[in-house]
């Protein structure tokens, strides 16, 4: 939802342009998350010597908060030696897209204060209150007005008795909510201090190859660790003054361009950056006599202590966030899937020494956990959107391969129903970005009841990946796309060897497991096949571009299908379509069937096939429009449906791994309707790629 870019430089002279430019790529590179305005703020004056913070919002894409900040006084040719800028791009959630709504927001008219904000502050309306009886006022509708304002508030009541962090620290004390934050302050320049809790943050590192002294041994005093301050006695102890960029990011699209070491926060941490260094700090509440958490006061009264946190290296590649030689994100991502497949089993599937069969699955991050999981009492798939499709699609696969009931919830039921979860359950989290707000919410629910909590997420170092026992990523590659095309069928991919992997002590199932370990091998290349119909899925389009409603039908691995071919038709093409399970057909919506509603049946040959041929027959009886999704060799159900029906062909593998087939050519029709109907590809309205808010 909501982007965060953040950028300070510490001894490397840069002009106040490009720190401009700076952050309102970083924030372009954030778009696909979804938004409706933008922001930045960063120091202005003639001369270092008289900056003060601007901050400059506007509704509606980059490009016209690109045109608002050409139209300011600032000094392009400004240099700063440290200097510490901030940028947002909001999703509205309290009160609608307007300027005052947009981040930064502010303490005051002079912008002591500067925040901006990722997440929903729950007790805003307490806070807001208090405020108000204090004397201040607000401009905005959001939640996020308090922060600033309550910063300046516990600012003024400690009369700079604590540094920038143990003012953030008490701050976020206050806070109920999920959120990533970034603060700056004319009251410490130069300074950021970022802190999160529940919403995703990272922080990059750019410095000199040959810098002798490192930043992983730096404060946020500016001294070094205590490694090296045990050779050194306090009154040697030296500033560290080296030549330093840091980046924040809510994900690692926008810092991939400016360098690959990050490091992950996580919850409760906060990062103080000040004279070149940086220090991470872990939140510790204390509580008054009686237990009773104490409110709003004048002294700081949280405890901290620093904590280390590893500096990874990023495997993503500017490459791919970019597009290409394609017109949209979605486009290439749809077209990437043979290679993000390829990517997801490559060292996962243990072959012959002819390279051609596969012996067995092997998963790195399930191997001292595949024992327990198969002794649990049931799995349970859980998850959101899309990603909830790709567990309908395997669950049937994962019963008849494990012998162990599977259910299936939606994250955001979980905690509304009070699920009931078990110590000797194993809760299976999917989630393309690892930080959907339901799914964490749901796997901590999970964790505090013993479950063990198993990840399948595609971003490395996300929530989810570092909160599970184990799991499997299922490395597709950075997906920008609102529409999630290709983590889909690496999500089933990925599920589907967990499956073969979770089975392999069973002897009864050796054969099947081994037709389903080489239909994997074939998987690509089969849709790579499944990728030429584009042109047949344009001249589809183009023929459905104008309607209103349609309907698609699936039974057994593919109700999935249908469920998600149904979604990526509405949420891109805003064309109401809706999935259905075909045995449920006679149930209610057999009476939408007339002449001019598009139906769209998939009928691949498998276990259910016969009933799908009935289904059509139905169907055809009531004069619909049938659109047949079938396998390449079968001429039977096309007889079946008339000489009216459209024929979809498509490439034939084993019966658990056609819906990551049969997908593609609905995520090529969706792709072209969007077109046609002329709305926005990669971002949909009202849609955001990352939903960090419940």
């Amino acid at each position: 939802m909501c982007g965060i870019f953040a950028y300070c430089n510490y001894g490397t002279p840069t002009k106040q342009s490009v720190v401009v430019d700076k952050l309102l790529n970083g924030l372009r590179r954030l778009e696909y998350r979804g938004y409706d305005s933008a922001g930045i703020a960063i120091d202005n004056g003639p001369n270092v010597d008289q900056l003060v913070p601007i901050v400059i919002r506007e509704i509606g894409k980059i490009d016209n908060l690109q045109i608002q900040v050409n139209k300011e006084n600032l000094y392009p040719d400004l240099c700063f030696v440290n200097h510490c800028g901030i940028g947002h791009t909001r999703w509205a959630t309290h009160g609608p897209p307007a300027p005052r709504n947009s981040h930064p927001h502010t303490s005051d008219k002079t912008n002591e204060f500067l925040v901006v904000h990722n997440g929903i502050i729950t007790n805003h309306q307490p806070l807001k209150e208090m405020l108000q009886r204090k004397g201040f006022t607000f401009e905005s509708d959001t939640d996020t007005e308090v922060i600033p304002k309550l910063t300046k508030y516990l600012f003024d009541k400690f009369q700079n008795k604590v540094t920038f962090r143990q003012l953030v620290m008490e701050v976020v004390r206050q806070l109920q909510g999920a959120f990533a934050l970034i603060f700056k302050s004319t009251h410490y320049p130069g300074e950021l201090v970022a802190a999160k809790r529940g919403s995703p943050l990272l922080m990059g590192i750019v410095e000199p190859e040959k810098q002798a002294q490192t930043h992983a041994v730096l404060t946020s005093e500016g001294f070094t660790t205590s490694k090296v301050l045990s050779e050194n006695p306090p009154s040697k102890r030296q500033k560290v003054k080296p030549h330093v960029e840091y980046y924040f990011a809510s994900d690692a699209s926008a810092m991939v361009e400016h360098t690959k070491r990050v490091l992950h926060l996580e919850d409760d941490d906060v990062a103080h950056l000040h004279d070149g260094g940086y220090g991470i700090y872990r939140m510790e509440k204390t509580t008054s006599v009686g237990g009773i958490e104490s409110p709003v006061s004048y002294e700081p009264t949280v405890q901290s202590a620093e904590v280390e946190r590893t500096v990874e290296t990023l495997k993503m590649e500017v490459e791919q966030i970019m597009k290409g030689n394609f017109k949209h994100f979605m486009q290439k991502e749809i077209h990437e899937q043979p290679e993000s497949m390829t990517q997801g089993m490559r060292g996962r599937m243990v072959m012959c020494d002819d390279g051609k069969i596969v012996e067995r699955i092997f998963l790195g991050g399930m191997v001292n956990f595949v024992s327990t999981i198969r002794r649990s009492r049931r799995i349970i798939l859980c998850g959101c959107g899309t990603s909830y499709h790709s567990a309908i699609a395997v669950r049937q696969l994962m019963e008849e391969l494990t012998e162990l009931p599977v259910t299936l919830e939606l994250a955001s039921d979980v905690l509304d129903r009070q699920c009931p979860f078990f110590r000797d359950d194993t809760c299976i989290f999917i989630s393309q970005s690892g930080e959907t707000a339901d799914t964490l919410k749901a796997m901590q629910y999970a964790k505090e009841r013993g479950a063990l909590c198993l990840g399948i997420v595609n971003t490395v170092g996300s929530a989810i990946s570092r909160g599970t026992d184990c799991g499997v990523h299922i490395n597709a590659g950075a997906e920008i796309g609102v529409a999630s095309t290709k983590a889909y069928t690496c999500q089933i991919v990925a599920m589907v060897m967990l499956a073969l992997a979770l089975s392999e002590d069973s002897m009864s199932r050796a054969h099947r497991r081994k037709e389903i370990m080489q239909s994997l091998l074939e998987l690509p290349n089969q849709v790579r096949k499944a990728l030429q119909l584009d042109q047949q899925m344009l001249a589809l389009a183009a023929e459905l571009k104008e309607e209103h409603s349609l309907l698609l039908f699936g039974r057994g691995y593919n109700y999935a299908t249908a469920l998600e071919g149904a979604l990526k038709v509405k949420e891109v093409a805003l064309l109401h379509s809706e999935g259905i399970l075909a045995g449920e057909m006679k149930h209610g919506p057999l009476a939408l069937v007339d002449e001019t509603m598009p139906l769209i049946v998939v009928a691949t040959r498998d276990s259910s096939y016969k009933k799908q041929e009935s289904v059509v027959q139905q169907l055809k009886a009531r004069g619909g429009r049938l659109i047949l999704i079938v396998s390449e060799d079968d001429d039977e159900i096309a007889k079946v449906a008339g000489n009216n029906a459209t024929i979809i062909r498509v490439p034939v593998v084993e019966d658990c791994l056609q819906a990551v087939v049969n997908i593609v050519p609905l995520q090529l029709l969706s792709y072209h309707l969007t077109v046609l109907r002329g709305h926005n590809v990669d971002q949909p309205r009202n849609l955001a790629k990352s939903v960090t808010v419940e």
